[in-house]
């Protein structure tokens, strides 16, 4: 989402801003921001020269602001993103590790009928072994013709039928467990595969989640710079122009002061006490400084997106939830607090507490926005799931409209009508307020809530 056309138009033109304040501060012979010990009346030529770099440098502030606005929409777009496309990682990797599971379940089920199907072959291959050694294929007739009486032949040709019974059974029992072997090993070696392909398929959003959230910093760095640096190409030619306006104002009050002492001294007599006077030395008040430019729009955004400001909220019709568990929420609302100050980690923290994020937070400890949740609520005894999105979809059957909100409950922001596309969640404490781990480089803090056109919803575990 990094837009590099976008970024050499703003290049030009800071330092196309920056030349033409150059060229201004060698023209009237004054370094911006730096004070002269004895002003001198700047021509008019000069003044003139240094209110035009002023209003150029205005001008450039002023045309960049829009790019700067839209750049910046751009990265907190790849924000939010960046934090969708973590959750879908760590769906498919879930996916990929009971995928994992079943493969080795189904393994060890294949080794079973494998080994029962090896007993089976081995009673056929102890059959086959007497009957080679008895000359005969069927070793039971030889025992028929050495029985010693009619009575003796009959009950062993009884017993032999029976025996011979069991050897079909047998033979039987050993097809089966042929079948279910073969039907064991396919089961692992389709688990196996799907584990494999799922696997792939959460490397790849890992990846892509990766790419775009350093895409949204790098683009958030960069306008902060940007930023910082026309304000003070602006700064600087403000003070050039305040500079020689002061001198002028300087310069006009000596004048006068001069032509008023000359006045006062009509004739000769009265020069001793017009002399005696204290002398007229004007002060030398400089306009101050109204900070005329426009400033640049702010730098990073806030994982909990979202206007500051009040107005219409596009969160779904809720007001399903009952009345909460107050020391359920009492108890995840301590244990959000106890976190207070702990850094935000990119995929960070868990029901046990802050972890090491996910590159390239991975030398980070702390928390995201919904390792915090799922830590706060696991206290109280409730799992409210391990991503944004699963904790709205948890709890979607306890909804509560944005004028019920109760301590305890949940905060949701998202950059579109599903819940799919939720990427921040807060704790609602009470008074307005919320316990949140906002964004990279900031820590969990307490904050006031955001009803901007991204507020979700809200739910409340603890009913």
């Amino acid at each position: 989402m990094r837009k590099p056309s976008s970024s050499r138009v703003r290049n030009r033109i800071a330092v196309r801003t920056g030349g033409v304040l150059l060229a201004a501060a060698l023209a009237v012979g004054i370094a911006p921001g730096g004070a002269q010990a004895a002003p001198q009346n700047p021509t008019d030529s000069q003044l003139a020269g240094a209110a035009s770099a002023r209003d150029q440098a205005a001008a450039a502030v002023g045309a960049i602001s829009a790019q700067l606005a839209a750049a910046q929409a751009s990265a907190d777009a790849a924000h939010q993103q960046a934090l969708i496309a973590l959750q879908d990682y760590e769906d498919k990797q879930a996916a990929a590790q009971q995928a994992q599971a079943d493969a080795t379940a189904a393994t060890a089920a294949a080794d079973a009928a494998e080994a029962a199907r090896n007993q089976g072959q081995d009673a056929v291959d102890d059959y086959a072994r007497t009957s080679y050694m008895g000359g005969s294929t069927s070793p039971g007739f030889a025992s028929l013709l050495t029985s010693g009486s009619p009575s003796e032949f009959i009950e062993r040709s009884a017993l032999l039928e029976a025996a011979g019974t069991g050897r079909t059974d047998v033979l039987a029992e050993l097809t089966g467990l042929q079948q279910q072997a073969d039907a064991a090993e396919t089961q692992a070696a389709t688990a196996l595969t799907a584990a494999t392909d799922l696997q792939a398929q959460a490397e790849q959003l890992l990846a892509s989640a990766q790419a775009q959230e350093s895409s949204a910093r790098a683009q958030a760095d960069t306008l902060a710079v940007q930023s910082v640096d026309l304000q003070a190409q602006l700064t600087a030619a403000q003070q050039t122009l305040y500079g020689m306006q002061g001198a002028r104002q300087v310069a006009e009050q000596q004048a006068a002061a001069a032509r008023a002492a000359a006045a006062a001294v009509p004739t000769r007599s009265g020069s001793q006490s017009a002399g005696s006077g204290s002398s007229s030395r004007p002060s030398s008040s400089v306009p101050s400084s109204s900070g005329g430019g426009s400033a640049s729009s702010g730098g990073g955004s806030s994982s909990g997106g979202g206007s500051s400001s009040g107005g219409g909220s596009s969160a779904p019709v809720g007001g399903t939830a009952g009345a909460p568990s107050a020391s359920a929420a009492q108890t995840a609302i301590a244990a959000a607090r106890s976190q207070i100050g702990v850094l935000y980690s990119w995929g960070g923290g868990n029901a046990g507490g802050p972890t090491y994020g996910i590159s390239p937070d991975t030398s980070v400890y702390g928390f995201d926005c919904s390792g915090l949740m799922e830590y706060a609520y696991a206290q109280a005894g409730i799992r409210v799931g391990g991503t944004s999105r699963d904790q709205w979809w948890l709890n979607r059957n306890k909804q509560v409209d944005a004028d019920s909100l109760q301590p305890g409950d949940m905060l949701f922001w998202g950059s579109g009508s599903s819940y799919t596309s939720i990427y921040h969640v807060a704790l609602y404490v009470g008074g307005g307020q919320m316990i949140e781990a906002p964004d990279r480089g900031l820590r969990v803090k307490v904050s006031s809530v955001r009803f901007g056109g991204d507020y979700y919803g809200a739910v409340r575990p603890s009913a």
